[in-house]
């Protein structure tokens, strides 16, 4: 995990008052997608074709852990 203690990171946001994120768990790798209007909103897995959540592998979160 990121020395910040954060366990969570931000790699793609789209829209302001409604639009989507995507999150990353630094100690899973899992991607989360979040899709916000306004107050509310909601999370889940980001999933791939076959139905699997899409995991980051750890060369990956290290290169996005040096990017953020």
């Amino acid at each position: 995990m990121k020395e910040n203690g954060k366990r969570f990171l931000k790699i793609y946001s789209q829209g302001m008052m409604e639009g989507i994120q995507i999150w990353v768990d630094r100690e899973t790798g899992v991607q989360y997608l979040f899709q916000f209007s306004g107050y509310s909103g909601g999370v889940t897995p980001l999933l791939d074709a076959k139905g699997a959540p899409v995991i980051l592998t750890a060369e990956e979160l290290a290169a996005l852990d040096g990017e953020a």
